[in-house]
Order: structure tokens, then sequence, then C-alpha cells
């Protein structure tokens, strides 16, 4: 099978999306030779420029001559013109994008990872979420497969997008392999005294912004003891940054938040580890990743009882009201106070992320693109 992806956040981006293309990118590399992958992205410069070199069965496309001054107008128009010189059979956009013009014996498949643009337009600028919209509504008209990770996922393309039941196919996703390794005492203590962390302190790991909710888990810590603290870690975004400062001085809480806004993703398991748990009460999310990073790491989870947050979490976490700072406070509580009720979460977390195994996930993929290529069903 010849698969052409896009690759634009798997060379630019260290957070979610581009962790999600690397997993499915080398995941089916590795595990099915039979695959090659074609990698399309605007440049392949950064950290990642040489993550896919070790891969025989892995090549790379990017813009050349005049087109590397436009490399977006090349993503969306001009990479359809390299699938048929390339044998592509198959090509999957990534992240909610398909380019125009891919000829019409490829099969197209593309993730939605979410319809926040479309339920929440106001986080989004006027520009940006014309463009987004766009975007989706082309590629989930031309493609033949709309992948969504989760139910959530698939309610709002019906809702929002009209999408056709039949048209969608539910996968979920894993999470960096990173996240599936166990990490040492030794390695804890390492990131301790890197990050200067707290001996107690609850974590949140996302975007600071808006719909993330964090200033409702700074105010449940105001609850808490004094000697329990809360690690944020993610990356200022927007005026919420600066709404989240205020609350922490009106709280007087200035001595036990501590906001990490620069970490190397390869610290992330042991941030969690050190963690008493996970405190992510998101508003609304496409799936919930820092969930599932959580229970890899056995770090409990205490979770918004919204939108995709119960499919990722199922009976292995404890549920809040995001709106509902109190109540977010008794669930910290709770987990302070019972250590039994904290080994439990751990061993439910242990068996509810093997639903989300990249083994699981890859497998599901392979069959997928196996079934929508005619030459390789008459082969068999």
């Amino acid at each position: 099978m010849i698969i052409g992806f896009d690759a634009k956040r798997a060379f630019q981006n260290n957070t979610g999306l581009g962790n999600y293309s690397r997993m499915l990118i080398c995941g089916l590399a590795q595990e099915h030779k039979d695959i090659h992958a074609f990698l399309y992205a605007p440049s392949m410069s950064g950290y990642y420029r040489t993550y896919f070199t070790s891969y025989a069965n892995i090549s790379t496309h990017q813009p050349s001559g005049f087109d590397r001054h436009l490399p977006g107008l090349w993503r969306r128009f001009g990479i359809s013109m390299h699938l048929t010189s390339d044998k592509v059979q198959l090509y999957h956009g990534l992240s909610h994008e398909l380019p125009h013009g891919i000829p019409r014996n490829i099969k197209k498949v593309v993730t939605v990872h979410d319809l926040i643009v479309w339920r929440y337009p106001q986080y989004y600028k006027a520009l940006d979420r014309k463009i987004h919209r766009i975007k989706q509504k082309h590629s989930c008209k031309i493609a033949d497969v709309v992948i969504a990770i989760s139910e959530q996922t698939k309610r709002d393309l019906i809702e929002f997008l009209h999408v056709p039941e039949e048209k969608i196919r539910v996968i979920y996703q894993s999470c960096d392999q990173i996240f599936w390794q166990q990490v040492t005492e030794e390695e804890k203590l390492d990131i301790r005294q890197l990050y200067h962390l707290p001996e107690k302190y609850f974590i949140s790991v996302g975007t600071i912004e808006e719909r993330k909710n964090q200033i409702a888990s700074v105010r449940a810590l105001a609850e808490l003891p004094q000697d329990y603290h809360l690690v944020i870690v993610g990356r200022p975004h927007t005026k919420y940054y600066y709404d989240l400062l205020k609350e922490i001085k009106l709280l007087n809480l200035n001595n036990r938040v501590h906001i990490i806004s620069k970490a190397d993703f390869e610290d992330f398991p042991g941030l969690y580890a050190n963690a008493i748990a996970s405190v992510y009460v998101s508003h609304f999310e496409g799936f919930g990743i820092p969930i599932l990073e959580s229970m890899c790491c056995d770090t409990p989870v205490i979770t918004s009882n919204a939108s995709s947050m119960p499919e990722a979490g199922g009976d292995a976490v404890l549920y809040a009201c995001p709106e509902d700072s109190h109540n977010i406070a008794q669930q910290m509580q709770r987990i302070i106070d019972d250590n039994n009720l904290r080994q439990e979460l751990i061993e439910k977390g242990r068996q509810q992320r093997e639903k989300f195994s990249q083994k699981t996930i890859i497998d599901q993929f392979y069959d997928l693109y196996k079934s929508l290529i005619p030459s390789i069903n008459e082969e068999d």
C-alpha cells in the first residue's frame, strides 16, 4: 500500500496534532512493512527534521523552486500534483484538511479532531474561524471516510457539517510512546529538581486558554490545605493567561500555583508521575489527551463530566462539573484523604488505557486502509 500523509504538523508541532501524526505514521511504518508512506510538508526543518529518516518505507516531499515561497498554497493545491507520480493509492489528511485536486482514483481520508470552531466560535479570530470552517467543510465533503477521534466529534460532524453517519468512522487516538514507559524513582527525582516542584501538587496540562478552564482549578485549590499546590503546564494564550494571574493574586495563591510554560516534551511523563493527581476540567474537548497521558503515567485523574472526557476516562477517573470549583475541590480532597481510592484509580487507569494503545489504533487504521484500496482487496 502506498499512502500519502499530510505531514505539516508531524514536522512542526510538538503537541497534540503533531504527536497524533507522528504516532500514526511511525506506528504504521513499523508494524506494517507493506505500507510505503509519503510525507508531504511545506517545511521539514526544526526539531523533528530527522525524526523519520530511520524508516526505509517512509519518503518525504516538500515544495521546491517558486513553491517554497508560497508554502500555504502548495499545501492546499500543490500536493495533489505529486500524488500520481508517487503512485499514492490513498491520501490521509491528519488534521482536518485535504488538498484540492486529489485525483479521483485516489481514496481520501481525513481525521477531524474536534469542531470547536463551530461550537465555540468566540475562541477564534474572525479570519481564522472562516479559514478553519472552509477547510473542514471541503475536506468532509470530498473525503471517502471521515475519521472522528471520539463519539463526541462524530455527533458534532453530523450536527454542524451534516456529514452522513455512514461516512464517519470513530477511531480513538493514542498518546506518544514516552508516556507508556514507566518513570523510575531516579527520573522522578531529577524532574523534581529540574523544575523545582513542590512536594505535594496536582497537575493541570494544556494550553492556558478559556476553554481549558484553569481558573476553576485555581479556585478549587484555594479550598485545600495550605501544603497542597497546583502546577499548570502549558503555553500562555490570549487574554485568559492574564485573567488567570489576576485570580491567583486575588486568592493569595502566588506561592501555591506554579506555571511552567516551556517544559520539554520528554519531561512530561515525570511531571505527571510526581503529581498526586491530574486535574483536567476543560469545558470541551474532542478527546482529552491529557487524561490518557495521566493514566499511562499512573496518575489519577479528575476531569469534566462533559463532552468527550467520559469517553476517555471511563470508570477510571473522578468527574466534576467544570463550572463548579467547589465540586472540583471536593474530588481533589477525596484523593488527598483516601489513599485506597487513589490506588484504585491507578489500577483502573491501567485497564482503561489499553483501549487506546498504539497497536490497537494502528491496526484499526491498517484495516481501514486495506478496505478502501481495491487492488489490496483483489490480491486477498
